[in-house]
């Protein structure tokens, strides 16, 4: 990277994963001595390395993209070092796309070939479209063909991914069949076609809970490796995943350090947790569920948000006065049936909490 570009990558509100991590993928592709798969920048241990951390040889820290189960990472990882696509599926906030984003720029460099899903995604996003002022002047022809992500990974032997793949219409969906099974893609209008070279592969999400989705068929399906991403397993480990995102976020924004906001942290994860779950952690109170996912991408958001707060209108440290206006924003999404479970929920857990009792009055505050 030029002076140049890194003068504007220190600008960029959200660097490419290949550009915010770039030292780490320098340092472990120099120590890096196991066989790599064709075109591939690391090794598969590298990229598992990449995404869940260690300490290099040289001592260089390699910071973990992902907390979870390492073998589901190490099966990610070489169903993508052989000819079948990887479908990452999970409820939101599971991390999927940021696991595609990684593994796409630890394999490849290069995690911008994207189409990103919609229930309005045509399949000139998947397939190629075309450059209308040359197609009408000149005709059907290479040069005025615009290749998709999918195409330009497919003649690059780079890895393209799919967000949102169930947003998209069936139709759509099924123009990857034969990209997937035959490793090539059919150009009729030129009589020509594009195929794959050895590097190519695909990586999808889902949301496996998301309503009005289009299912994929069966055929698609059988072309797809589908590893599911687990929610996290234990409340440390979400906390753990959230302190880590928003001190990344808020480096960016210029925000203070997520350490200084732990224990707010650890209470919206538990909020989270115990209304997600319809228990308490304790395992002795039964409370109701709300409508929406309160997923861990969720609670970023409000700690995010909150630190915002804390900035801006407050002395820099997280309080529950912060995060406060966050969770009821995203518990109460039905404003009928979400908000009497809030309401239970503070008078019957959280009222009672020894030492939550700044955090009941902030949210009573809000919600009332």
């Amino acid at each position: 990277m030029t002076t140049t570009e890194n003068e504007t990558a220190t600008e960029v509100l959200r660097p490419h994963a290949e550009d915010a991590f770039a030292h780490e993928l320098k340092a472990l592709a120099a120590a890096d001595d196991r066989p790599r798969p064709t075109r591939w920048k690391l090794s598969p241990w590298a990229v598992s390395t990449y995404l869940l951390g260690g300490t290099l040889a040289d001592g260089t820290v390699i910071t973990p993209k992902y907390v979870g189960p390492r073998r589901i990472v190490e099966v990610a990882v070489t169903t993508l070092a052989t000819d079948r696509a990887l479908l990452l599926l999970g409820v939101p906030g599971t991390a999927k796309t940021w696991v595609s984003e990684h593994l796409a720029a630890a394999v490849s460099g290069d995690s911008t070939l994207l189409v990103q899903g919609t229930a309005g995604t045509p399949e000139e996003a998947i397939r190629y479209g075309w450059n209308y002022a040359r197609l009408l002047a000149h005709g059907p022809s290479r040069e005025a063909l615009v290749p998709s992500p999918v195409m330009r990974a497919m003649a690059e032997g780079m890895t393209a991914r799919v967000e949102e793949l169930t947003r998209i219409p069936a139709d759509v969906q099924d123009s990857l069949i034969t990209v997937l099974s035959e490793k090539t893609l059919p150009i009729p209008e030129l009589g020509q076609e594009v195929q794959a070279v050895r590097g190519f592969n695909l990586i999808a999400t889902a949301n496996d809970r998301d309503r009005g989705v289009n299912e994929l068929s069966s055929a698609l399906r059988r072309r797809f490796n589908t590893v599911v991403l687990p929610l996290p397993a234990t409340a440390d480990a979400e906390v753990d995943i959230v302190a880590r995102r928003v001190d990344q976020m808020g480096r960016a924004l210029d925000l203070p350090a997520a350490p200084e906001g732990l224990e707010e942290i650890r209470r919206v994860v538990t909020v989270f947790r115990e209304l997600r779950g319809g228990i308490t952690d304790d395992g002795r109170t039964k409370v109701k569920s709300p409508s929406g996912t309160l997923s861990t991408a969720e609670a970023i958001s409000v700690v995010t948000g909150g630190l915002a707060l804390a900035a801006h209108f407050g002395d820099g440290v997280l309080r529950a006065s912060d995060v406060a206006a966050g969770i009821l924003g995203a518990v109460v999404r039905d404003p009928a049936a979400d908000k009497v479970v809030w309401q239970e929920y503070l008078e019957a857990v959280v009222r009672e909490r020894d030492g939550w009792k700044d955090f009941y009055r902030a949210c009573r505050e809000v919600t009332a």
